[in-house]
This record gives structure tokens, C-alpha cells and sequence, in this order.
């Protein structure tokens, strides 16, 4: 339980971290679109490109919609009347960059046309103001029926392409953005690719089909009385609607949570031992998100169709989708962890523990590229463009390679520790001058137990080139002692010790006979040596310890038996004299 919690923890940080990067691509990366490259010294005698510049951003249904949702909140008629079809467009210019650099340079005025197309202008301003004064209008009868249940296609699901969607089966240049209900029936919000005959520059406009339905809807006086009421709103929308959404959003989430916690409760009460059952292991793990992502849905249902301002609405439902996001991370996350749980587990039983270590390098890699994906998808559900800083990896390819040598060299490292195995997870190794039990092998280092239980991390391209001497792959220990007599012992007896060890090695369960041996090997200073050689049948080291133990007890044994003293250093000195005839014996 603590290790699910303190994975919950990390989910959560590593949630955090791309949300940070959000934040900070948010700030950053509208500058890095908007920057411009000076020319070269080629590219000037070039023929200059003509570039159009669109103060409305309605290059692509997305930022059409985008844009036109910000006017409506800024209650800005007059800007939003212009993503309407037919009203004249001051923003769009097509200039060359020649053009632009002769315009700053002279800073002349051109107001000194001559006065028969100053008339001319003059008789077009009328019809192009009733024009703009129809849209404004149509703008405010839109937020209205936004406000009174309409709804929007969520943010990312709005095409971000110049020429949109052509498999949403409507005609190539409309695309459809939301829903109004007029009469009681629900009608498209259509959005039409259109082309300016001044300029050629293609736009993102309200289709004629929508204006129609605007045309004919009478808002209800209320819905207008309550538009027009300024106090108590924040970001254009009133308290009371901010208070509806934010309050739904807090019941669902409790919801989930007692769901979450009653499903568990009752699976815990139908499954004996529901610890060690998988099925109950895979359910704690994925029920929690599962049911959150649930909540997640239906709000996107309810919020959808509430009767609040559009722009809180659309706000909060943007939010919502990050959430939902979030819940599709969280619960991969968990999924991921318990499964490789599960199959680690059943990797050491079996003694599999090579296996266990390519399950904990999968895992770290399967959580690594769904943090990837994730930060993509969060990246869109903000409206920032990754497409840029996708292709650029292609680029700065090279020199990350260049800057991360070290840390691919420790990811081959990694891969070569897993597939050449001179050390396993749990296995007692000697590396270099460490030496402990392994007890992981990540992608990065492994870390090492040592004796004085410390932890050592060894980077996995160091591991790959050290000298490692694996104990735990040992298949016999060997026993070899040298067990000094003393000098008093006579050759005879000498013979009889030989045989009797001989008998105890052969009489032994434990013990390879083939190289078994007790051999007399020479003489010491102070000592006859007898060595005892010999290989223990066992791979458990502290098995080998009680074999030998025993050995020595009754090898110990069979001396005293015997009447046979264990040598230890002596030294004997001889005094020549009239009061000491006898040599004595110096026993330190």
C-alpha cells in the first residue's frame, strides 16, 4: 500500500513538471513563432514573397474560433462582427518586404489621392456600415444562443489546419464548430473558408447558413437583460455561471472518489487475500483513474449543456479536457506499475531475476514515453503548436547526441548489463572495488548494497567496462584448510589422522568426492601440516557456512579423540650451564 502511494506521489510530481513546462511554453513560445529571420545577402536579390498579415487570426477554424470566443467575452462587438462574412477588413494587407522597408523609411501619407476617389470611397462607406452594423448584431444574437445552451467543439478537437477537416462530410470549404438551439431545434454553427478579392488572403468566417439562423432567432428579454447587466461578472461571465460550473466540478470529483472508494471497499470484502490476488492488484490500480476519467466525461456532458456564459463554459471545458488528459496519464501509470509488479514478483519466485531486471528497464522506458506523449497532447489542449519543436529534435539531433554522450553510453551500458547478465538483481557481486548485492539495475546505474549498507550507484557504461566477479553464480564452495599437529605427534599417528579425516570426508552428504582430498604437505616452523581440500555442494553461501562449520567440528573432534594437539607457534631454547642440564621450553 505504501508503494502504490508513494507511485501516486511521483505521478503527481512528474504531472506537475509538465505542467511547469506548460506554463513556461506558454510564455515563451508565442515570441519564438512571432520572430523573424533577416534576410541574407541571396535571398535580397530575390523576388520578395508577398506577406499577409491577419490581426483576427483567422488563418484556421481553431484560432478563428479562438479569436472570435476572446472578442465575445471582451463584449468587443465590433472586432467579433469581423469573422463575419461581407464585412470589410482593414487588418488584411498584402505587402512585400520591399514594401514594408520603403513604407518605414518614407513614412509618407498617401491621403493626397486625388478627390474623385476620395468620392468614390465615400459613396462605398455607406452599404459597408449597414454591413458592419448587421454583423455586430450577429455577434451579439451568437453569444446570446452560446449563453442560452449552445455549445462549442471542444479546443483540440478544432481543426489547427489552414484548409481544415475534409472527413467531416461537409462541403471542402465549411467546417463545423458548435451547436445553437434556434426554435427549439439545434442548428450548426458553420464556419466558411472564404477568399478576399483585395487581397487573395483566405479566412475563417461564419458561414451565410449560421447568420441566417441568427437572423431569425429572437433571443428571450431575459437572456438580454442578463447580458446586459455588467455587475458581479469576471472574464465576461457572471458569477453565478463561474459558481455553476466550478460547483458541478466538485461534485463529480467527490463522486468519483466515494465510487472509487465503495468499489474497492466491496472487492475487498468478496476476495480472501485480496493482496496477493492479481485481478484485485489490477482493479486498485485502474478503478481510482478510471472512475475520475468517468467524472471527467460527464462533465464535458453536463457543462456542455448548461445555460451559462459560453466563455466560462468554454474555459473550464478546456480545463476539463486537460484533466481528462491527466486521468489517461495517472491511469497508464498505475496500470504500468502493477502489472510489472505482478510479473516481477513471479520472475524471482522462479529465480527469473534477469527477467526482473528487463521488466524494471521496460517500465522506466514505458513511463518515459508516456510522459512524452502526455506533454504533446497538453501542449495541444493549450493551443501551442509542437509541431515546430518536433521537427527541431530532427535538427538539434546532432548536438544532443554530442551533449548526452554520457548518458547514451549509460543507456547502452544498461542494455548490455541485461543481455551479456554478469549480474542479476540480488546477486552478491564484487564490481571493481565495490562489492555488495545488486539491487537494481536501472537505466541509467545500478545500485549496489553494500556491506555496511550503504548505497552505491555505479554509472551502467562504467559497469559495462569494470571487472565484475559474480559470487551469487557460483555452483560449489570450496573448503581448504591447513590444520597444523605438533612435533610430538609421530609419523604413525600422523598416518592414522590422514585416514580418519579421510573417512569423514567420504562419509559426508555435502561434499564432492571427486577432488575431495586430506593430504600430509610439509612441515611448518612450529607445525606438521595436514591440508583438507574439498568443494561443498551448495549455491547458498550461508548453506556453505554451516557445511563448513560442522567440518571443522568434527575434524576438531576426531583429534581430541585421538589425543592429537593442534600447533600453535613455539620456540624452544636451550641454556647451556652447570645449574640448568635440561634444555626448557619457551611457551609464549
Amino acid at each position: 500500500m505504501m508503494a502504490c502511494r508513494n507511485s501516486d506521489i511521483s505521478i503527481f510530481r512528474t504531472l506537475c513538471g509538465i505542467c511547469a513546462l506548460i506554463f513556461a511554453a506558454t510564455i515563451w513560445f508565442p515570441d519564438m513563432a512571432h520572430a523573424q529571420f533577416l534576410p541574407t545577402a541571396d535571398e535580397e536579390t530575390q523576388e520578395a514573397a508577398p506577406v499577409v498579415t491577419d490581426a483576427f487570426e483567422r488563418q484556421t477554424p481553431r484560432s478563428s474560433v479562438t479569436a472570435l470566443l476572446n472578442a465575445l467575452a471582451a463584449g468587443d462587438y465590433e472586432k467579433a462582427a469581423h469573422y463575419f462574412t461581407g464585412v470589410p477588413d482593414p487588418a488584411a494587407v498584402t505587402m512585400t518586404v520591399d514594401d514594408m522597408l520603403a513604407e518605414e523609411e518614407s513614412g509618407e501619407n498617401e491621403a493626397t489621392e486625388d478627390a474623385e476617389a476620395n468620392t468614390d470611397d465615400a459613396a462605398l462607406e455607406q452599404p459597408q456600415a449597414d454591413r458592419t452594423g448587421q454583423a455586430v448584431k450577429l455577434a451579439r444574437k451568437l453569444k446570446l444562443a452560446l449563453d442560452a445552451g449552445g455549445r462549442l467543439v471542444p479546443f483540440s478537437a478544432l481543426s489547427n489546419v489552414p484548409s481544415g477537416d475534409f472527413a467531416d462530410g461537409l462541403a471542402p470549404t465549411l467546417e463545423r464548430v458548435g451547436v445553437i438551439r434556434v426554435d427549439g431545434t439545434e442548428e450548426p454553427i458553420l464556419m466558411q473558408h472564404i477568399e478576399l478579392a483585395d487581397t487573395g488572403a483566405m479566412q475563417w468566417r461564419i458561414a451565410p447558413e449560421t447568420e441566417a439562423q441568427l437572423d431569425r432567432w429572437e433571443p428571450p428579454a431575459a437572456l438580454v437583460e442578463a447580458d446586459q447587466d455588467d455587475s458581479f461578472k469576471v472574464g465576461g461571465a457572471g458569477a453565478v455561471d463561474w459558481l455553476k460550473l466550478v460547483g458541478l466540478a466538485v461534485a463529480l470529483f467527490i463522486a468519483a472518489r466515494v465510487v472509487a472508494f465503495a468499489a474497492l471497499l466491496v472487492l475487498r470484502k468478496f476476495i480472501d487475500e485480496h493482496d496477493k490476488n492479481v485481478g484485485y492488484r489490477i482493479a486498485h490500480a485502474a478503478l481510482p483513474p478510471l472512475i475520475f476519467f468517468g467524472a471527467v466525461v460527464a462533465y464535458f456532458i453536463f457543462a456542455g449543456r448548461m445555460e451559462v456564459a459560453i466563455v466560462a463554459r468554454q474555459l473550464l471545458l478546456r480545463g476539463a479536457g486537460f484533466a481528462a488528459w491527466a486521468s489517461l496519464a495517472w491511469f497508464l501509470f498505475r496500470l504500468v506499475d502493477a502489472v510489472s509488479r505482478i510479473v516481477t514478483e513471479r520472475m524471482r519466485l522462479s529465480d527469473r531475476r534477469q527477467a526482473a531486471s528487463m521488466i524494471a528497464l521496460l517500465r522506466r522506458a514505458a513511463k518515459l514515453v508516456l510522459i512524452i506523449i502526455v506533454g504533446i497532447a497538453l501542449f495541444d489542449t493549450f493551443g501551442i503548436d509542437v509541431t515546430t519543436g518536433i521537427a527541431a529534435l530532427g535538427i538539434g539531433g546532432l548536438a544532443l547526441a554530442l551533449g548526452a554522450q554520457k548518458t547514451i553510453e549509460n543507456f547502452v551500458g544498461s542494455l548490455s548489463v541485461i543481455m551479456d547478465k554478469p549480474v542479476q538483481v540480488g546477486d552478491s557481486a564484487q564490481i571493481g572495488t565495490v562489492f555488495g548485492t545488486v539491487e537494481d539495475v536501472g537505466i541509467r546505474s545500478t545500485s549496489v548494497r553494500t556491506l555496511d549498507r550503504t548505497l552505491v550507484s555505479i554509472p551502467n557504461g562504467d559497469l559495462a567496462a569494470e571487472r565484475i566477479e559474480n559470487y551469487a553464480s557460483r555452483d560449489q564452495f570450496l573448503f581448504r584448510h591447513t590444520i597444523g599437529v605438533t612435533y610430538d605427534t609421530s609419523a604413525s599417528r600422523i598416518q592414522d589422522v590422514l585416514e580418519e579425516f579421510r573417512d569423514i570426508i567420504a562419509s559426508h552428504d555435502h561434499i564432492i568426492q571427486d577432488d575431495a582430498r586430506a593430504r600430509f604437505i610439509g612441515f611448518g616452523d612450529s607445525t606438521i601440516n595436514i591440508e583438507v581440500f574439498l568443494y561443498f555442494r551448495t549455491r547458498a553461501f550461508a548453506e556453505s557456512l554451516e557445511m563448513q562449520e560442522d567440518l571443522l567440528l568434527k575434524l576438531m573432534a576426531k583429534l581430541e579423540h585421538m589425543n592429537v594437539e593442534i600447533a600453535f607457534p613455539t620456540r624452544t631454547v636451550i641454556m647451556q650451564g652447570k645449574d640448568t642440564p635440561e634444555p626448557l621450553r619457551d611457551e609464549p
